[in-house]
């Protein structure tokens, strides 16, 4: 890891959707970065003026590709998708474009698990092109790996880590509540289940981040996912869940060794859910670390994007975990 460089780091926001913007706005308030760009491809918002896109101050107008933003050396901060594959074209041409990238796609943050391929490919390219690519956010990317690994700093060798975070998805936007199945029967949620089109993404990944930032052996990872019923009615926004409806997901990854269980991930995102983050770690001691209300979602997510953008430019080329990221600012 190189030196962070002085003074403010350009930034170019590609997907203006409900994260997006989130970005941005930590962007515009951030003393590390300074927002040069924004792209989408929404012919709703080319063309428009960053400004009126957020509700806020900014005289950046909104551009339908990286070129056409003429941010040279910028870096990407990209939230368009949780699939890497969905996604690989526009994290490609970045690079190719010289510009060091920090995604919010969930399986970005250990491709190698699902995707080796892609990786390979993306790892292959950004060296080439001298510039850095990871994936982060709050889950993967903080709360079941990041933050794990950095307690675990605090123990001898780690035994058993089992992490859970349970969020109210009543609080949360309209996207994560129909992606967690808020309101369908279990009919019409086995059905998106069958597709693959529901629930969270990147737990194994988080599962195989945790495991190597304690320095697990993990060699096999397995991944469950049920629906949680509404027990009673709720009236809430901007999706009523009736009672016996779908609420949520419960959902589960574990990483095994030799057959035996060394991480378990837990994350419930519900209509309803109590939040909250809690780790539980076993070596020589047992350190349990409670979060009450949990660590919030999408702005969490968003000033961890823009806190990676200066570490990113002072990183060695090619395909990085956040574990290859300082902690600190």
């Amino acid at each position: 890891m190189g030196r962070v460089p002085s003074g403010r780091v350009p930034v170019v926001v590609m997907g203006l959707g409900h994260v997006g913007r989130d970005i941005c706005r930590a962007a515009l308030v951030s003393e590390e970065v300074e927002l040069v760009g924004a792209v989408d491809t929404a012919p709703e918002l080319s063309g428009a003026s960053l400004g009126e896109v957020l509700g806020l101050t900014s005289a950046l107008q909104v551009v339908r590709t990286l070129g056409e933003a003429k941010a040279k050396g910028a870096v990407v901060l990209h939230a368009t998708g949780s699939r890497l594959l969905d996604v690989l074209e526009q994290l490609l041409e970045a690079v190719r474009q010289g510009h060091p990238v920090v995604s919010t796609c969930e399986e970005l943050s250990f491709p190698y698990l699902r995707h080796a391929e892609a990786a390979e490919k993306l790892d292959r390219a950004a060296q080439r092109a001298g510039v850095s690519v990871v994936g982060t956010g709050v889950n993967p990317g903080f709360v079941f790996d990041r933050l794990v690994s950095t307690v675990g700093q605090t123990m001898g060798s780690v035994r058993h880590v089992h992490a859970t975070r349970s969020v109210d998805a009543g609080t949360r936007r309209e996207a994560l509540q129909r992606k967690v199945g808020a309101g369908l029967t279990e009919e019409a949620f086995d059905a998106l289940l069958e597709k693959d089109a529901v629930g969270h993404v990147g737990l194994v990944e988080s599962a195989a981040l945790c495991a190597l930032g304690l320095g697990l052996d993990c060699d096999d990872f397995e991944e469950e996912l049920v629906p949680l019923l509404a027990e009673e009615d709720y009236a809430g926004s901007p999706i009523p869940v009736p009672k016996g409806r779908v609420a949520g997901v419960q959902q589960r990854a574990v990483g095994l060794e030799d057959g035996q269980e060394r991480v378990r991930l837990e994350l419930t995102l519900a209509v309803g859910a109590v939040a909250l983050d809690r780790l539980v770690l076993e070596a020589d001691t047992r350190l349990t670390l409670e979060v009450p209300g949990g660590i919030p979602g999408d702005s969490a997510t968003a000033h961890l994007v823009v806190h990676a953008a200066p570490r990113l430019t002072a990183a060695s080329p090619g395909l990085l975990t956040v574990l290859d990221l300082p902690a600190g600012r």
